[in-house]
Order: structure tokens, then C-alpha cells, then sequence
């Protein structure tokens, strides 16, 4: 029997994860509101292409993917219903900082297990664990210059996610290595 190739769905995980994330981290600077842009792109690319990339990463046996990207997918998705369902007990910001610390300690111990990746990987996981936790002490402080500084590393993160998600996409394409994503050396 043919064995079937599967695709690699670590890029539309990637991709859907860095450029949500890039546009949530422009609001978290304070240069604009929050805008239903935001809020669509965390619902159906961030939230639900993620979740469908980790489904496809179970399929694949990878744990670390599967785990990651449904996730993620799903912090996109809670933290917009958490924006717009306002019938509901509005979140005070003392428990929204309690929200993004518990996200944050998730990526902490993500991180670790990126430590046998690649280098933007790993920078990925840091910096977004970083950012949780300086919303999340700019919302218990209530202190906008700590969740701005938060918003700022939230773009450079976001920025490396989708920089590794087109260096699989064109490095696989082509067969060969263009982007360098610092790969792990055992």
C-alpha cells in the first residue's frame, strides 16, 4: 500500500498565529482602537485556521503542533468572545490580567519545549510569553505604557511567527534552505 504524503500545517498555523497577532499587538501599542478587523482575523484565522492546523498536526503525530495551534486558535477565540459578548458579566481588568498570566505561564512551559526546535521558534514562544505577562501586569497595574511595551514586543513576535511560516513554505518549496530559521543542532 502507497504511503500518502501529508502537508505541513505548521505554516497556516504560523501564519494565522503571527498576523493576528501582529494587529492585536498594533492595538496593544495604543496607535488604534480596537476594530472588528481585529476581531475577524481572530476569529478565522487566528482562532479557527489555527485550530484546523492543529488537527491536521494531530494527524501527523506532532504533539508540540497539535497542542500549540488549537491552543492558540483557541485563546484567539475566548478573548474575542470575552470583547464582544457584553451581556454578560463584563471581565474587570484585575481578572483579564489573571487571564493573560495563565496564558502566559502556558507559553513558558511551551517554550521549553521549543528548546530542540529552531531559533525563531524559540524566540517566538519567549517573546510571547514576555507579552502575556506585561499585559497582564499592565492590567493589573492598570499601566497602558506597560501593555504598550507589550504591544511592541507582540509585533516582533508576531512578525518572527509569520517570517517561519513562509520560511517552511518557500525552504519546502524549494527543496532547499533559503530563509534561515537557525535550526537546532543535536
Amino acid at each position: 500500500m502507497e504511503e500518502t504524503k501529508l502537508a505541513n500545517p505548521g505554516p497556516l498555523g504560523l501564519a494565522g498565529f503571527g498576523m493576528t497577532t501582529i494587529l492585536l499587538s498594533i492595538h496593544n501599542t495604543g496607535c488604534f482602537a480596537m476594530s472588528s478587523a481585529i476581531l475577524a482575523m481572530a476569529v478565522f484565522y487566528g482562532g479557527i485556521a489555527q485550530i484546523m492546523a492543529g488537527i491536521m498536526e494531530f494527524k501527523k503525530g506532532n504533539t508540540f503542533g497539535m497542542t500549540a495551534f488549537i491552543s492558540y486558535g483557541s485563546f484567539w477565540l475566548t478573548l474575542v468572545f470575552i470583547l464582544i459578548f457584553k451581556g454578560l458579566p463584563e471581565t474587570v481588568p484585575a481578572f483579564l490580567g489573571w487571564y493573560l498570566f495563565v496564558w502566559g505561564l502556558f507559553t513558558f512551559f511551551m517554550w521549553f519545549a521549543t528548546f530542540h526546535s529552531n531559533r525563531v521558534l524559540e524566540f517566538v514562544f519567549l517573546s510571547l510569553f514576555v507579552v502575556y505577562w506585561l499585559l497582564a501586569i499592565g492590567a493589573w497595574a492598570g499601566s497602558p505604557s506597560t501593555s504598550h511595551t507589550g504591544g511592541w514586543i507582540g509585533i516582533a513576535c508576531g512578525l518572527a511567527a509569520f517570517y517561519l511560516s513562509m520560511a517552511q513554505v518557500i525552504n519546502e518549496n524549494a527543496g532547499r534552505p533559503l530563509l534561515p530559521i537557525g535550526a537546532f543542532k543535536a
